[in-house]
């Protein structure tokens, strides 16, 4: 979609090494539903999705009669794509309620600026809420009792990230989300896109540190979710981080709470592991050995 590129910060060849499988995150074991899907001024690429295999189903935050409802536009990014949704979809958000709120209640053209955004992560958004989920979904394997992202048909290529140019880089596209989710008050959302994330495998180091320095300028420091996120994912993948070239020159640079929290982090770890190692053994009969 974006014909800029992110070119790498000066790293190691290191810096290059991607996760496998086995450092994915525990699958979820959440479900969702599909309702009326949403509108848009501007078609979106063609996709034929594969049919999930979800049984059981969640009411989707948005009414299902829109018939009555008004039609708002909405220009998005710096690209300024035109998207159009129902008012009363778009107020299952507290953001868009309060700037419909606010607009001239018998204006005859509802319109929203959103500059800042980016189209492929607000088209995510619309999707959820008209659709309780976005693409790719979840999708529920019965053999192992687990969710599992659904797969993309063969013409169809998913990456997991996306250029996003207020960093001029990639960045995971469910960190975005989850990020975007925090701006509209979205919360079940937050919850979809951070299962998700967990689910994704082969994410350069370089990747990893970037989406976790935005996730850190887009949350507040409340956050204990998608922050704790990446603190455990880079200590459980620590391994390859401590060889990257990317972490030192991330380190060096600073200007984030991010690499103060890993080593309160990694500091509590090693506690941990020194607690267990110093508690004697209790035998069945209930004594310390």
């Amino acid at each position: 979609m974006f014909s800029r590129r992110f070119e790498q910060p000066p790293s190691s060849s290191s810096a290059h090494k991607s996760f496998s499988k086995s450092q994915r995150l525990g699958r979820s074991n959440s479900s969702f539903s599909a309702k009326d899907a949403g509108v848009s001024k501007r078609r979106h690429e063609s996709r034929r999705r594969p049919t999930t295999s979800s049984s059981s189903m969640m009411g989707s935050e948005s009414p299902s009669d829109n018939s009555i409802s008004a039609i708002v536009t909405l220009v998005v990014g710096q690209e300024q794509r035109i998207f159009a949704a129902h008012e009363n979809v778009l107020c299952a958000s507290p953001f868009f309620q309060a700037v419909l709120q606010n607009q001239m209640l018998d204006s005859q053209s509802k319109k929203i600026s959103l500059p800042d955004e980016e189209p492929e992560i607000f088209s995510s958004v619309l999707e959820y809420l008209y659709k309780g989920d976005y693409y790719p979904r979840l999708v529920h394997n019965k053999k192992r009792n687990s969710w599992e992202l659904e797969s993309p048909p063969e013409e169809v290529r998913h990456e997991p990230t996306i250029y996003h140019h207020g960093v001029e880089g990639e960045l995971l596209k469910d960190t975005v989300i989850y990020c975007a989710a925090e701006k509209y008050g979205l919360d079940e959302l937050k919850r979809v896109s951070l299962r998700k994330q967990g689910l994704q495998s082969g994410i350069q180091a370089s990747t990893i540190l970037a989406s976790a320095r935005y996730a850190y300028a887009n949350t507040p420091d409340t956050d204990s979710k998608l922050r704790a996120h990446y603190l455990a994912l880079i200590i459980r993948s620590r391994s390859t981080f401590k060889r990257s070239g990317t972490m030192q020159l991330e380190m060096y640079n600073g200007g984030t709470q991010l690499f103060f929290d890993l080593f309160v982090a990694l500091c509590n770890h090693v506690d941990d592991i020194s607690t267990a190692s110093n508690t004697p053994r209790t035998p069945r009969s209930g004594r310390p050995f």
